[in-house]
């Protein structure tokens, strides 16, 4: 326990209690308004990122997407600040690392972080007022929600159509077949409670939602007395709890608020449901099916059942070697295990989920027969004890690793302990495992334990439900015909004074979405904020070795990298780079199977893997320099391990299993396209770009459209054992070049262990014999691109690309600064606001010399890629204010100065060292950005986003094809 003095608490708050959390080297200090009852959870920490979050309990009992709804429109004006967007009107005038709001199943949360304290008051103001005192005006609900329109809005001849952001991103989200599987196997699950139904909202439902609804769900739950507040940093919980009374909470009085808050109604025996998913007539439905069963299982907020849970799917499927994975990526049965394979432990149960993708409808039995064999096994047999220790192993790494290179680090803990206090669990418990870990070691000795767990938690529970999601090559058309019926049958029905009021309330809608507001009120930081660059973490080299070693404070963990030049190759091995990197860890290794080396890796590290990186020079994107990285993380006291294991793995990888490849390239094939309808406005800007720059087209071929459309040709001829024995032969082949490389090494830990681990490294590889290997070079391309993907969408994702500079060209920062002045003044009214995207914007790509425009779940195609050569009219012909220039240049710079993790600062540092990103350079580049001016932005557009040079992509559905084609565009089919 640490201490909190009485006079360090706000009295308008109590302290509950404080803990000191070792391992993550914080102090968790629970807190309790006295006048509401909102509890204040505060982790204080010498970060300076400092994170502020608070989450309302919602519990929807519907799937018209209430909570998701009211999530978007709170953010649209409050009463404090009642202008029409003050959550990306802050965006823009703000340092923040990170600002969004989140809906998830039975909570909604508002988060940001940021580094500089004057921009986290200003955040904080907004947020506590667009929480609290929301406007919640009935335009933004028809914005940002749904609304019933005319076609052409202004005129009543044209068919009636449903539109609304939220409306139109729930339509992507559930093109997904992931997302359609889990929601319809949770609808099965969850009988009674509101996991039953959709929280971010049915497509089919969010039209039946009123303004009243709306308005009714925010003053139940939106009240303090709901509220969960939290907090992480340098910033004592007494300052924010000042602020938290002056911007809100003494306005409130306790408050009864009466949740649908139960646990699930039981089976008695199990469930087996049969349902469709819609697939394109053109796309075929043999091996489409996907097969999973669901368990439902205790409370996620009991930390004792939950870990056991953990433990019990960590057995079952950690990696290759685990009896349950291991079943379902090789079973016949299927293609590859399903997407929704593990443990779901957000909701107030629990819940386990295992199956396969690319099966047939009849096989739904036999899969049940392969779990019960698997799981019986498991049961009568147990698990080796050194297994259950490597598990127990990774589960203290991921407690202890300091994240954040993608998200804050403080946020991460705040999501942790979220759930548990959501649901009347102990938040302390979920960041602080130590304890409950050291219970299941001691647990695990037992060899009855496991299999007790599995048969109480999966064999002997009742509560189960084996969902079979086959494809439906007529349902899209049928629901679209039904749909395109209701409308005409309501729009049969509209009176004239009907007619007129739909007429008003689009002109309403596009006359607010116009209107300039005073954005004076809003809080700002600017220029004089900005901080300085921060200094390049220090780093030392090795006599022995072409070594680069970082000392940083990692909490325990080491991180080791080899790092070596892609050697000169033809397009067919060029072609199978990403699946070499994909099987280099993932196959055996010397004298161990892949099984074994899947143990070993577990057992001696937290996990490595492959990756190829490349860029072009700062001074040339057609000079592109391209690298394998092979990377791992461990425990301190595993550093030797990690050491050998990465040697072993470069040295002596084997690509001679060859199920082992063909379930690989499956599993790939599956996640790639999967991916298409979450990532489509990068895979569409990278499809649009691809031809103006070696390094667009090297991404384009390895990680693009074009990697996804070879590798679903590759999969399908590997059905042919001479193929497979080709393509084994080939990854065996480009080995051996890669072992023929010359090699670099980094190492990243604390202090204390950079003495050990250079000793470890020169023991390991000194003895490797320098050599000069080749380099791939990439051709010089400049060629203009229009392309139309089609895939399985309800929604589209639009790009156009230009071909521009590097980033040490004198434009590149001004282009920079040109993708976030477009998106805050034109794009994002045009595309989201009016067009109905859930998002869309600009950017300059100054790694591959390309400027790109982008859209994402989009209801438009060909009206969108008008939007963007308005914007290019729009820049030049209207009046703009030098603020809104500032506004752009903070965006570009909160972006350089994002906050990584430790580990990440390192990484980061050294490979922009390895692409000629020299902290020089950087500065150079900053100094530019700083110094942009209206008229440089007006210049670069001119002279480089020149209309005939503009290259178009875009991913849509089957049924867009007449408009693409009448586009201009060439039809390729994903």
């Amino acid at each position: 326990m640490t201490d909190v003095t009485v006079s360090a608490v706000h009295p308008a708050f109590e302290l509950i209690r404080t803990h000191r959390i070792e391992t993550l080297q914080i102090d968790v200090e629970e807190y309790r308004h006295r006048q509401t009852g909102a509890t204040h959870l505060h982790l204080a920490s010498d970060n300076d990122e400092n994170v502020f979050f608070v989450a309302l309990r919602t519990f929807p009992m519907n799937s018209t997407g209430v909570a998701h709804i009211l999530e978007h429109t709170a953010l649209c004006g409050s009463e404090r600040y009642p202008v029409r967007d003050p959550f990306f009107m802050m965006i823009r005038r703000s340092l923040n690392t990170f600002m969004n709001a989140f809906t998830s199943s039975d909570w909604t949360a508002y988060p940001f972080a940021t580094t500089n304290r004057k921009d986290f008051d200003n955040l904080l103001s907004v947020y506590l007022d667009s929480v609290f005192f929301s406007n919640l005006d009935k335009l933004d609900f028809a914005q940002e929600g749904h609304r019933l329109e005319f076609d052409d809005p202004a005129d009543p001849s044209t068919p009636l159509v449903h539109r609304g952001v939220v409306y139109n991103e729930m339509k992507g989200a559930m093109s997904s077949a992931p997302a359609r599987l889990w929601q319809t196997l949770s609808s099965h699950l969850f009988q009674t409670t509101t996991y039953h139904y959709n929280s971010g909202g049915e497509p089919d439902h969010i039209p039946d939602l009123t303004y009243e609804d709306l308005t009714r769900f925010y003053r139940h739950h939106y009240h303090p007395s709901n509220a969960i507040f939290a907090t992480f940093g340098n910033i004592p919980a007494k300052e924010h709890h000042q602020r938290f009374e002056e911007l809100a909470l003494s306005r409130f009085e306790q408050q009864s608020i009466e949740l649908p808050v139960h646990d699930e109604k039981r089976f008695f025996s199990p469930v087996r449901v049969e349902e469709g998913y819609p697939v394109s007539e053109d796309e075929g439905t043999e091996g489409k099916t996907h097969i999973v069963t669901g368990w439902l299982l205790g409370h996620s907020f009991d930390l004792e059942k939950n870990l056991e849970a953990q433990l019990l799917a960590s057995v079952l499927l950690e990696n290759s070697a685990s009896p349950l994975l291991r079943a379902l990526e090789t079973t016949e049965l299927g293609h590859a295990p399903s997407p929704l394979v593990g443990l779901e432990d957000s909701n107030r149960e629990m819940t386990f989920v295992c199956g396969i993708e690319g099966s047939e409808p009849e096989r739904a039995r036999d899969f049940d027969a392969l779990l019960e064999d698997v799981l019986q096994k498991v049961a009568e047999e147990g698990v080796p004890t050194e297994r259950l220790d490597a598990i127990l192993h990774q589960l203290e790494l991921h407690q202890r690793e300091i994240a954040g290179d993608q998200f804050p680090y403080g946020l991460q803990l705040i999501m942790t302990a979220i759930s548990p206090m959501v649901h009347g669990g102990d938040p302390v418990e979920a960041l602080d495992l130590e304890p409950v870990l050291a219970t299941l070691r001691e647990r695990i000795q037992d060899p009855d334990y496991v299999p007790g767990l599995v048969r109480r938690l999966l064999l002997d529970n009742p509560h189960r439900v084996t969902l079979t999601l086959r494809p439906d090559d007529g349902m899209e058309a049928r629901h679209q015909a039904a749909l395109e019926q209701a409308l005409a049958d309501r729009k049969a029905q509209l009176s004239d004074e009907e007619q007129k009021a739909l007429v008003d309330q689009a002109q309403a809608l596009e006359a607010r979405q116009h209107r300039e507001d005073d954005d004076g009120i809003l809080p700002r930081v600017d220029l004089s904020d900005v901080p300085l660059q921060k200094p390049e973490p220090e780093s030392r080299q090795m006599d022995e070795l072409p070594a680069t070693l970082y000392a940083r404070g990692t909490n325990g963990l080491v991180y080791q990298q080899v790092i070596l030049p892609i050697p000169a190759l033809d397009d067919d091995a060029l072609s199978m780079l990403p699946i070499y990197a994909a099987c280099l860890t993932e196959v055996g290794c010397g004298d161990l199977d892949y099984l074994a080396m899947q143990d070993r890796q577990s057992a001696e590290s937290g996990g490595i893997g492959a990756a190829v990186t490349s860029k072009g020079r700062i001074d040339d994107v057609q000079d592109l320099s391209t690298y394998l990285v092979l990377s791992g993380k461990a425990l301190s006291r595993n550093r030797g391990h990690l050491t050998r294991l990465l040697r072993d793995v470069l040295d002596q990888a084997r690509f001679d299993e060859k199920e082992r490849i063909r379930e690989i390239v499956a599993q790939i094939r599956a996640r790639r396209e999967q991916s298409v309808t979450g990532s489509g406005h990068a895979l569409a800007m990278g499809a649009a770009a691809q031809g103006l720059a070696p390094g667009a087209r090297l991404a384009f071929r390895l990680g693009g459209l074009e990697a996804t459309h070879r590798l679903k040709a590759l999969d399908d001829r590997l059905e042919d054992p001479d193929e497979l024995d080709r393509l084994c032969e080939q990854l065996a082949a480009l080995h051996e070049r890669f072992r023929q490389q010359p090699r670099q090494y980094l190492g990243i830990g604390e202090t204390d262990q950079l003495t050990p681990m250079a000793d470890e490294l020169s023991e390991a590889w000194a003895s490797v014999p320098s050599v000069e290997g080749s380099e791939l070079t990439m051709p010089p391309v400049s060629e203009q691109t229009r392309d139309a993907w089609l895939t399985s969408t309800q929604v589209n994702f639009c790009a156009k690309a230009y071909p521009t500079v590097p980033v040490d060209h004198p434009d590149s920062a001004a282009l920079t600064v040109l993708g976030g002045f477009l998106r805050n003044g034109h794009l994002h009214r045009a595309i989201r606001e009016h067009g109905g995207a859930y998002g869309g914007g600009a950017a300059q790509d100054s790694v591959t010399g390309t400027f790109r425009f982008f859209s994402y779940r989009d209801p438009r195609l060909t009206e969108t890629l008008a939007d963007f050569d308005d914007a290019l009219n729009w820049l030049h012909e209207e009046a703009h204010d030098p603020r809104t220039v500032e506004e752009a240049i903070l965006g570009v710079v909160s972006q350089l100065d994002k906050p990584r993790s430790p580990a990440g600062e390192a990484k980061n540092a050294f490979h922009n060292r390895l692409f000629g990103r020299t902290p020089e350079q950087l500065a150079r580049f900053r100094e530019r950005v700083l110094a942009v001016t209206l008229a440089d932005l007006r210049r670069v557009a001119s002279t480089w986003l020149v209309p005939e040079k503009a290259s178009t992509a875009v991913i849509t559905g089957h049924g867009e094809r007449p408009v693409v084609e009448s586009a201009g565009l060439n039809v390729r089919e994903l």
